[in-house]
């Protein structure tokens, strides 16, 4: 059964690169259209913001302060989520600056030795976060036109990630141990100027190709006749930026509730980002993917709830 499984997912994944092939050949002109779209969208929104904040970072988690705070948020982090405070500090880090930052902050913590084994799943999943500024700035005020829905919208995506870091801490027998937080060796500035170029080149690469995807998808739903609920969805999953700037046109408590599922799963453009810094870490694709599925869910549930008592 496992092997059929994997010939027909195997067929499927092989359907679908053919198809995005052949369009790409010919209907080149309308794709790299999308393609430049998707760049001047990282270029002007994505670029600026994270490449600072990847910079500053990887100098950040070479720091002795880094080491220090790490030592104090351990007795919390170890009993909520079973993390050490280096894997602590990387979830903050995330929650405050969005994806990609937190799943490469893994890396580096992983390649330096501050985090253990045991804990790297952990940490994955409750550093792949967005931040305020993305859900606020850019989908509470640019797309519903509310920064209150933008709160609301982040506040439902904390709940559904660290909730599921929660739960999943309830299953673990094994802690990391406190002495596993160390200092790491210093990094050059070229070195971390270097590494953070590279990263953010990643994800705009990722953006780009991502958003041709999407104009295949609504070119395909278009010929197919695909309602615009499925459209929608399906867009969604793909690039949740675009997926949720299609639910905003219609301001509701299950649009708030899509949103944010839409954001905390993350949709495969933001997933690539993710998995190219995860996997490095020893992070398994598969178990790393239901977790966000959880997130995602328990994110709409109580965006939807939030909405409601809210009145939108």
């Amino acid at each position: 059964m496992t092997h059929f499984r994997k010939k027909i997912s195997s067929a499927l994944i092989s359907v679908a690169l053919t198809t995005a092939l052949v369009l790409f050949l010919v209907f080149p002109a309308r794709y790299a259209a999308s393609v430049k779209e998707g760049i001047m969208l990282w270029a002007a929104s994505v670029l600026p913001a994270t490449l600072p904040f990847l910079f500053l970072i990887a100098l950040f988690t070479r720091r002795k302060f880094f080491s220090r705070l790490a030592k104090c948020f351990s007795p919390v982090s170890r009993a909520l989520f079973a993390v050490s405070g280096s894997g602590a500090c990387c979830m903050l880090l995330s929650a405050v600056s969005g994806y990609p930052v937190g799943a490469r902050t893994v890396l580096d913590l992983t390649a330096s030795g501050r985090l253990a084994k045991e804990e790297r799943f952990r940490t994955a999943i409750l550093s792949t976060t967005t931040g305020p500024a993305f859900l606020v700035g850019a989908v509470g005020f640019g797309m519903f036109h509310s920064a209150a829905a933008g709160w609301l919208l982040f506040g439902a995506h904390l709940i559904g990630v660290y909730l599921v870091g929660f739960l999943l801490r309830l299953r673990t027998k094994s802690m990391p141990a406190p002495s596993q937080i160390s200092e790491a060796p210093p990094i050059s500035l070229s070195q971390a100027l270097s590494d953070s170029v590279l990263s953010v080149l990643c994800v705009g690469g990722a953006i780009a190709i991502f958003y041709a995807f999407g104009a295949m998808i609504a070119d395909i739903g278009a010929l197919c006749s695909l309602p615009e609920t499925a459209n929608t969805v399906i867009r969604g999953l793909l690039e949740m930026t675009s997926g949720c700037a299609l639910v905003a046109q219609a301001p509701s408590a299950l649009s708030l509730a899509l949103c944010a599922f839409f954001v905390t799963f993350g949709g495969l453009c933001v997933l690539v980002q993710q998995l190219a810094f995860l996997l490095p870490a020893g992070i398994s694709a598969p178990r790393f993917l239901l977790a966000k599925l959880a997130q995602g869910l328990i994110a709409g549930l109580f965006a939807f709830l939030f909405a409601v008592a809210a009145g939108f």
